[in-house]
């Protein structure tokens, strides 16, 4: 199958593939969207079954990426980049010199930041080969703490929309994925505002630790954390985990988390809402990491901007649940629909300038 014709493909700009045999870089870095500015969003570090579902990832992620700049209002464009995990033992510093220079073949067309699986140390050795990395020490730093304090504020707008509450304290939340860098700074705010935590990840120690530190429940069980009795979903890990498998193991009303590409397929947008579950669009929610990051862009987006977008965005998440209850429709397919609209008109006023 040509990469056009992959259904995942969207009409990106630009997919470069990447690789060094000295350090075994297997990369892709996807393009979607120039029409607002360069294309902003992180690099993915995993452990892909083949490269097929790498490029995947890569398409999904760098669309979704778009989406979410454009849905901020950011003067930016969407990609991503993932890296196929060598088997074995490698070497990380030969690695990510070997991504920095790739990224710096696409002339800043791209600008690259840390996800799942890298750290703002990578970036920072990948900068030695490039100009275009974002969210390094120094500047901005990591943007997770504040990925969590956009995804907090998008749950308490959910709880309002989805439960009628006007507080977390005493709401049940089952958060997967809870000791990642948004995950567990997500929890601790979860925990400050008095909701019933429980609590899944794959790494059982820090998960124990994080549990006794919020006094939440342990899931053991990495699959019964869909099956929990609780009020909101929040799923923090990767993507596609609201799918056919699990839907219906959802015993919640909400499901609102920084996972990126949370639905699996579109379709289950609308399998929530028949099921009453309101759905709080991943693009939208998590979007306070790249709002953090512009700060290394333009040095006008400074901490009090940064803070006024994070309030603007709860509001976008409350007008867009407005919007999917009185037409009847499901949210996410309110919310690609305005998202794609935008960066059509984006496209015609660059074309036409």
């Amino acid at each position: 199958m040509s990469v056009y014709d992959h259904p995942e493909f969207d009409n990106h700009e630009k997919i470069l593939f990447a690789s060094d045999a000295q350090s075994g870089l297997k990369a892709i870095l996807a393009v979607h969207s120039t029409a607002r500015g360069p294309a902003v969003g992180g690099c993915r570090l995993w452990t892909y079954d083949n490269s097929a579902d790498a490029l995947t990832d890569a398409l999904r992620l760098s669309q979704g990426m778009s989406y979410k700049n454009v849905m901020a209002d950011l003067p930016i464009g969407g990609g991503k980049s993932v890296i196929m995990k060598p088997e074995g033992n490698f070497d990380r510093t030969a690695l990510f010199e070997a991504f920095g220079r790739a990224l710096q073949a696409l002339n800043g067309e791209y600008m690259s930041a840390e996800d799942v699986g890298v750290s703002p140390e990578d970036i920072m050795i990948a900068k030695r080969h490039t100009d275009y990395v974002v969210g390094l020490d120094g500047g901005t730093g990591d943007p997770s703490p504040t990925t969590a304090k956009g995804v907090f504020m998008g749950i308490q707008a959910s709880a309002e929309r989805g439960l009628g509450k006007s507080s977390l304290s005493g709401v049940k939340i089952a958060v997967q994925g809870a000791t990642g860098h948004v995950g567990s700074a997500l929890v601790r705010r979860l925990a400050g505002a008095g909701a019933e935590l429980f609590l899944s990840d794959i790494r059982e120690d820090a998960l124990k630790a994080l549990a006794a530190e919020t006094g939440a429940t342990v899931i053991e069980d990495l699959n019964a954390i869909y099956e929990v009795e609780a009020d909101i979903f929040t799923p923090c890990a990767l993507g596609g985990i609201i799918n056919p498998d699990t839907i219906d193991r959802l015993k919640v009303k909400v499901v609102a988390g920084a996972a990126n590409n949370q639905l699996k397929t579109p379709d289950m947008g609308a399998e929530l809402q028949k099921r009453g579950i309101l759905y709080a669009p991943d693009y939208v929610i998590n979007a306070g990491g790249i709002i953090n990051t512009m700060g290394d862009i333009e040095p006008q987006f400074d901490a009090k901007w940064v803070e006024g977008k994070l309030v603007t965005l709860k509001a976008t998440l409350l007008e867009v649940f407005d919007k999917a209850e009185n037409e009847g429709r499901p949210v996410n397919e309110v919310t690609d629909e305005i998202a794609r609209r935008r960066l059509a008109e984006a496209a015609e006023m660059k074309q036409a300038a």
